[in-house]
């Protein structure tokens, strides 16, 4: 089959999307497909140090979109200064800058992309279905998350192949619009999501709670569990000493990172001259810095400064490194994650994980049996689980051994691509 999967890429930081597409389109094509993977708004960050390979151009550049929406001579400005501004230094400056784009911006650019054809980016939009159609024929387009599918009925009226549509965690950003444009967006996207020829969501848990956000049948949405190209996770040689508790995502409040560190303050307070370790690794953006250093600050005032150590957008050596170097993992975020790939990686790794009772968490846990749940934000319940889990090291290790197993075989890339397929038609 021939598969163009539309990606859109973050610029400026890893992006846990951006890693599960890049590896769905590898392992498609060790399995003998014509996989693409194409490039949207801004280039793709990714933990190996790889992109797009430069085999496909960014279309939707975040910098024409921005002037598009704001002024009808962008909407007719020549080719030559389209790509001008979709040169790659530029697009990173501009994400180091998103914090400066208002509620309003972000509301109305996000509604005119939903409208597809209709919005302010029709030239964009022409700009791509022209190369899809000087490079195809296509079997399939993939459009990577909800906040695509505005571009699902020009592709099938240019194209004629099959559009799919993946949701991975829309809900939030949705929910997060200003009114007016929240309800539209949400109206759109619920549109057009009925237009699709398949889709496919990341969990059994989100594919039943967009079901009833769009108004759709469950069984409209196929769930079809992420996976990661998983060669280079290990577990530890031996007992982690002295124990720690590790958290590996974004640092910003959402994954609730405060959360976790009150637990650690907890623990540490149970247990005076205990050697127990924080170690907190993840994405860290310009706009994530005051968080972290609020955080910080919390740790220093209670003295446990010197007990948490800090990385930031690590590779993804450094990564895996990192998993070996925790004897628990969590990520207690605060909102309805619809998966959460630093499941699989500290799984892969061999370590046990303690999440939230909530969203896809209980789902994945039930799966790999890999863990323990705790109350949603309680740092008081998470900080009994951790406890419950580091004073019995040999029974938390065969837990992560276990989950090794299961995701070696159930949440590989190429188990995702293979069931991806099969729901795609």
């Amino acid at each position: 089959m021939k598969i163009a999967h539309l990606t859109a890429g973050t610029g400026n930081f890893f992006c846990g999307s951006c890693l599960r597409d890049h590896a769905l389109v590898a392992a498609l094509r060790r399995q003998g497909h014509d996989a693409r993977f194409l490039p949207m708004y801004l280039p793709p960050v990714l933990d190996s140090g790889e992109g797009s390979g430069g085999e496909c151009p960014l279309f939707f550049g975040g910098i024409n979109v921005y002037l598009q929406q704001k002024s009808w001579l962008s909407q007719h400005s020549p080719a030559w200064l389209d790509a001008l501004l979709n040169r790659p230094g530029l697009l990173r400056w501009a994400a180091g800058r998103a914090g400066m784009t208002s509620a309003r911006d972000l509301g109305e650019i996000t509604v005119s992309m939903l409208r597809g054809s209709d919005g302010r980016q029709g030239k964009e939009l022409r700009k791509l279905t022209d190369w899809l159609l000087a490079n195809g024929p296509w079997d399939v387009v993939s459009l990577s998350n909800g906040l695509l599918l505005g571009l699902a009925p020009a592709i099938k009226a240019a194209l004629g192949c099959r559009v799919v549509g993946t949701l991975q965690g829309e809900d939030a950003f949705l929910d997060s619009l200003a009114q007016p444009w929240r309800s539209q967006s949400w109206q759109l996207v619920s549109a057009r999501a009925a237009e699709v020829d398949a889709l496919i969501a990341v969990s059994d848990w989100y594919a039943a709670t967009m079901a009833g956000r769009l108004g759709l049948p469950v069984a409209r949405i196929v769930a079809v569990h992420n996976g990661l190209d998983l060669d280079g996770y290990a577990p530890a040689a031996g007992p982690i000493l002295p124990p720690a508790i590790g958290f590996l995502a974004r640092l910003h409040a959402g994954k609730g990172l405060a959360t976790l560190v009150d637990a650690f303050i907890a623990l540490k307070t149970r247990t005076p001259g205990s050697d127990l370790r924080l170690r907190i690794a993840g994405s860290c953006t310009p706009s994530d810095q005051p968080f972290v250093e609020g955080l910080r600050q919390r740790l220093a005032a209670v003295g446990l400064d010197a007990s948490v150590d800090w990385q930031t957008n690590l590779t993804l050596e450094e990564k895996q490194t990192f998993l070996r170097s925790i004897s628990v993992l969590s990520v207690p975020a605060t909102y309805g994650e619809a998966f959460g790939l630093y499941l699989v990686e500290a799984w892969a790794s061999g370590v046990p994980v303690v999440q939230p009772r909530s969203a896809a968490f209980p789902e994945l846990v039930a799966a790999t049996q890999g863990g323990a749940l705790c109350a949603p934000d309680d740092p008081a319940s998470l900080a009994d689980a951790l406890a419950k889990l580091l004073a019995d090291p040999a029974a938390a290790r065969a837990q992560g051994s276990h989950a090794r197993e299961v995701v070696l075989k159930e949440f590989t890339a190429d188990a995702m691509a293979k069931r991806f397929l099969a729901a795609a038609g």
